[in-house]
């Protein structure tokens, strides 16, 4: 079986090729397998679809070749909602946060953000 798609032709993945300095950073974070290097020591988006848009590649390009607007796909955004949190939805000028939650003394409820 081949990889999934998450979301068809909506991704807003993008890569600045003139800014890759082919540290291959994007592609160790990419639990997708979205991004590759090329034959010239260079990032390239393989497979656009597949990308969730977690945002790793660009949280973690040292020169910002990769911007994403971190979206549905964001982990935190993610665990926020598994986990019946208010305001799940992240990513928004301060970035992807996972807010601490206290639990109750008997343990069967949350108080969170």
């Amino acid at each position: 079986m081949g990889q999934l798609t998450y979301l068809k032709d909506v991704v807003t993945l993008n890569l600045s090729e003139e800014k890759c300095i082919g540290c291959s950073m994007c592609v160790d974070v990419c639990t997708r397998g979205v991004i590759r290097m090329n034959g010239v020591g260079r990032a390239w988006i393989q497979d656009r679809d597949a990308c969730m848009e977690c945002g790793a590649c660009s949280r973690n390009c040292p020169t910002g070749a990769f911007s994403v607007q971190a979206g549905v796909g964001c982990a935190a955004a993610v665990i926020n909602t598994m986990l019946g949190r208010e305001g799940s939805i992240c990513c928004g000028d301060q970035g992807c946060t996972i807010e601490p939650c206290e639990q109750t003394e008997d343990k069967r409820e949350t108080s969170c953000c």
